[in-house]
């Protein structure tokens, strides 16, 4: 059953006889959609969106217009093998918008569930996007970056490849991140650098004062205490230990590029 009998697919649209459409989905005029698609349940697919072949969409996610999933990487070093693009449930990827399939064959580029990616950006290939984060308009994610659950990247930051976004870290506009960015913290100016938690998205997510004032110790600990990396981690775990504290710590632990201070 390529095309549920409950979609709706505009006329001018274009679905190849091996797509497989699910439930209540809607294609707006002039989308393509290639072999070795599948679109879960409720999703809506703008007019002029494109979803070429080895892409997964899940279900109730919004497409809108000129959006071009699944492109080939943007790298020179992919040779044409199959790879994927796997896409969650309840994301909304506005107009203009590119992602690419992974580099390195039967490799793939993962986007989580409620994800809200704004318009004219890019995310490359092999990349991995948690789950609920806001990625704004005119962003570049660059190869293999991993963005964690809640994270927020502003209108016009670049991120370079290999780079990991923390949980709850928010970007500020225009800022280029070449190092890694722990989680729970405000980052802003040009080359990328701490200034102060992430307070409203920390109380967006239900962050209790108690677990703010942590955080914010934590902070001073690891930015304004003038101790080696190593010394401030261990005191962080050892003074301040929390779920939270326990997930920085082993976030910068985990680090390969380091961390941004």
């Amino acid at each position: 059953m390529p095309v549920d009998p409950s979609a709706s697919v505009a006329l001018t649209a274009r679905v190849h006889p091996q797509a497989r459409i699910g439930p209540q989905v809607r294609i707006g005029e002039f989308a393509i959609v290639e072999e070795d698609v599948v679109i879960g349940a409720h999703c809506r697919i703008e007019p002029y969106v494109y979803l070429k072949r080895w892409t997964t969409l899940g279900e109730r996610n919004e497409i809108s217009a000129g959006t071009v999933l699944g492109t080939d990487p943007l790298d020179k070093h992919f040779t044409g093998e199959r790879s994927y693009l796997r896409i969650g449930d309840g994301n909304i990827i506005r107009e203009h918008y590119t992602i690419s399939r992974g580099t390195q064959p039967e490799s793939a580029t993962e986007i989580g569930d409620g994800n809200y990616i704004m318009t004219s950006g890019h995310i490359a290939h092999n990349c991995r996007i948690g789950n609920n984060t806001v990625i704004a308009s005119c962003a570049l994610v660059a190869g293999h970056v991993n963005v964690e659950d809640q994270a927020f990247i502003s209108g016009g930051v670049v991120i370079h490849q290999y780079s990991k976004i923390g949980r709850l870290a928010m970007i500020g506009g225009n800022s280029r991140v070449n190092l890694d960015v722990p989680p729970f913290f405000l980052y802003t100016d040009f080359n990328v650098r701490p200034n102060g938690i992430n307070v409203v998205g920390l109380k967006r997510a239900g962050f209790t004062d108690e677990e703010m004032q942590v955080l914010k110790a934590a902070y001073r600990t690891l930015y304004r205490s003038g101790m080696k990396l190593k010394d401030a981690l261990a005191l962080i775990a050892s003074d301040l230990d929390s779920e939270h504290t326990r997930h920085l710590v082993k976030f910068i632990e985990s680090s390969e590029r380091g961390i941004c201070r």
